[in-house]
């Protein structure tokens, strides 16, 4: 089966980019769709979504077992994925990169198999206020089971970590410190190769969620030094149902298996078993081919484009959303002012318009697709005194115009509400 991979020497317009991807060419309730939700789920360009075809109509077949030539070729592909993304965040060997679901999952096995062998009562785990409830939930749950404690850095009122508290618990020696790259909320940018630098120095693992930094930030695994780095596929242009930890080899080495079952296996007994090599020892039972297939596909068009030009393009977009949205009367704003501190997402609410009825205002007369409620991070809500926000995120298909859409729309919405 052939690659689908677009390759282009020049940097492309947005107008040429957002050519390559179907639904952006839709409307909704009349109007062209406005997508600004990307940090929930992206769009999908033709080349993801013809790899995946081509996969299912020509090499379709179990993976890692067959002698046959479309089961060879389908392992061939899978393992070529795998092998993309290793390249795109610079990890030394594919086989640090394991497939899983998603990053709730990829998380949810470091803290089950690291966790669980590693993780004692009365050991410290170190989080942040900020954090989504994927990098929260399984630390709770592993506490509650080892007796371990958690503690947290809080943040200041622009929404960046205060790194002077974060200091002083690292001095207390904790054994896992998990952190975000990028808030999916306030669009926080962290100080992450610092941050790693100095939990390593106090002797901790450290996890990275990126999820939102993944997609649109350079990403080297090996100039950051975290153990582990967990992100999805869904949200980098790739398909759901596919997502990526990368470990540090020795750490995975020593992990006892997440799931057991098939492809995990070295040998089985009818009282034991012996474990497969890396990455498979984590990865039981049929994989996500296609999706993998397709995640392969999303790294070589993110590869073409460069993502030091997914990061400019942001930083532009965001730095006008966040000069427009100001001209909003009663609109508020949260996070980094600085727009180098921020990735392209702008939470805010407007006047006391509820974010649910704002969204379904821009959706229904403006055709504007924004996330609306406590985006999976209540902590962070609670810290800012909100049940819910309204957010817009951008992505490489984002253009200027839609943010004056967007703003159209919240305009119309005071009218409305007669705010």
């Amino acid at each position: 089966m052939q690659d689908v991979v677009e390759v282009h020497r020049e940097p492309r317009s947005v107008e040429e980019i957002r050519r390559d991807f179907p639904i952006l060419s839709r409307q909704v309730h009349g109007k062209p769709l406005v997508y600004l939700d990307s940090a929930a789920s992206s769009q999908k360009p033709l080349a993801v979504i013809e790899a995946m075809n081509a996969y299912y109509r020509s090499s379709h077949a179990n993976v890692h077992r067959g002698v046959y030539e479309i089961s060879e070729e389908a392992t061939e592909a899978l393992e070529r994925a795998r092998t993309k993304v290793a390249r795109f965040i610079n990890a030394r060997q594919s086989k640090q990169i394991i497939f899983t679901r998603n990053t709730t999952e990829s998380i949810n096995l470091v803290a089950y198999s690291w966790g669980w062998a590693n993780i004692k009562a009365g050991d410290l785990i170190v989080l942040t206020t900020m954090e989504h409830h994927s990098n929260l939930v399984p630390w709770q749950l592993l506490a509650q089971r080892s007796g371990a404690r958690l503690e947290f850095v809080p943040l200041t009122p622009e929404g960046l970590l205060q790194l002077d508290v974060y200091a002083r618990l690292l001095e207390q020696e904790p054994k896992l410190v998990a952190f975000t790259q990028m808030s999916n909320v306030l669009g926080t940018i962290n100080p992450v190769k610092e941050m790693v630098a100095q939990a390593h120095a106090a002797g901790a693992v450290v996890l990275v969620d990126a999820a939102q930094s993944a997609p649109h930030l350079p990403l080297d695994v090996q100039e950051l030094d975290a153990d582990f780095v967990c992100f999805s596929g869904h949200k980098m242009l790739g398909p759901t149902g596919i997502g990526v930890l990368y470990g540090k080899r020795e750490l995975l080495e020593a992990m006892p298996p997440f799931l057991g079952g098939g492809d995990m296996i070295r040998s089985v007994s009818l009282r034991s078993s012996t474990w497969n090599d890396l990455p498979w020892k984590f990865e039981a039972g049929t994989p996500a081919i296609a999706e993998a297939v397709g995640l392969g596909a999303a790294v070589d068009y993110l590869s073409a484009l460069g993502m030091d030009w997914v990061r400019q393009h942001e930083r532009s977009i965001t730095a006008y959303a966040l000069e427009r949205l100001q001209t909003v009367p009663q609109l508020r704003i949260y996070g980094p002012v600085a727009e180098e501190q921020r990735g392209g997402v702008v939470s805010f609410s407007l006047a006391d318009i509820h974010p649910h009825d704002l969204a379904s205002i821009l959706d229904q007369e403006f055709g504007v697709a924004i996330r609306a409620g406590h985006h999976c991070a209540q902590p962070l809500m609670e810290h800012l005194g909100l049940v819910a926000t309204a957010r817009a995120s951008f992505y490489v298909y984002t253009l200027p115009e839609e943010i004056d859409v967007l703003v159209q729309g919240l305009r119309r919405a005071l009218e409305i509400f007669q705010v």
